[in-house]
């Protein structure tokens, strides 16, 4: 899983204090677990993102608007994007654990509330969520909604051209812009970057929660950068929140996503306000 290698020019880059607030977690009603997190740093409200989103923006090319044609990891990634946001919307949990204290990858996810989400995606993948029985592991979950299985009767729980729809939902926002462009052989739609200040807003708050922010306890850590740090590990990109650091302070946010990686997550998921969905996705990325 360790993508710490391989990055040869970067740049200095003057890192300062900024008012970008941990989001506090949101408990009690199911209203306020739909809210859970979702109320970004002072963010305006369209320009708020969501895991899936960041993760794209994080991926794809500042000019060109597509992501590297030799990622075969990102596909996946926004899948595990998906069932974390489910899961910190409160829509979906890990079943009970029962006496025997199953693991994390041998669990259920199943429905809490069924309520639509207002997100396309999520609500397309909570449909399948809700009509399927038995229910089946976040594993599981992964491979059918990124269409990977090898079972022809789960393909129709695939999520189709997640990216693209990704994309088509940051131009709404006014974060990328939508161009055609020619590859020789075809033609590609294309979304370059429109609005640097959003991702700017984003690398730097990755950097901060890596460096000046840096908690040294999971636990306290804000549950949506903590995923957002995992998932974008797992997609591939997370190196390009890293590259305009200078060398200690890559050195040392590097260092810092390792022993997050390297964490029992097992043991994380049984303490107390947790979110069991979140860890499970992350067993999955390090199987």
């Amino acid at each position: 899983m360790n993508r710490s290698e391989g990055l040869v020019q970067r740049k200095n880059v003057l890192r300062e204090s900024n008012n970008d607030g941990s989001s506090k977690d949101l408990q009690g009603s199911d209203k306020k677990d739909e809210r859970d997190e979702e109320v970004d740093d002072g963010d305006s409200k369209e320009t708020r993102l969501t895991l899936m989103e960041e993760v794209l923006l994080l991926g794809l090319k500042d000019k060109e608007g597509y992501t590297s044609f030799w990622n075969d990891c990102i596909s996946s990634g926004l899948r595990g994007c998906i069932l974390i946001e489910l899961g910190l919307r409160g829509r979906v949990e890990l079943e009970r654990a029962g006496m025997r204290r199953k693991g994390l990858l041998s669990r259920k996810l199943v429905l809490k509330n069924d309520n639509p989400t207002g997100d396309v995606l999520l609500d397309e993948a909570l449909k399948h969520l809700k009509e399927t029985n038995p229910p089946e592991t976040v594993q599981s979950w992964i491979e059918y909604l990124s269409g990977e299985t090898w079972n022809p009767l789960k393909l129709r729980y695939q999520l189709k051209n997640v990216r693209e729809r990704l994309a088509k939902n940051l131009v709404e926002k006014g974060v990328l812009t939508t161009e055609k462009q020619n590859f020789l052989l075809f033609d590609m739609t294309t979304h370059p970057l429109t609005d640097n200040v959003t991702k700017c807003r984003l690398v730097k708050k990755i950097q901060d929660a890596v460096l000046s922010k840096w908690m040294n306890d999971p636990q306290r850590m804000d549950k949506r950068m903590l995923a957002l740090i995992f998932l974008a590990h797992a997609s591939d990109v997370l190196e390009n929140a890293f590259a305009p650091l200078n060398d200690d302070d890559y050195e040392l946010a590097m260092r810092r996503v390792r022993e997050l990686l390297d964490l029992d997550f097992e043991q994380e998921s049984v303490k107390p306000n947790t979110t069991e969905v979140l860890w499970a996705v992350f067993t999955a990325f390090t199987k």
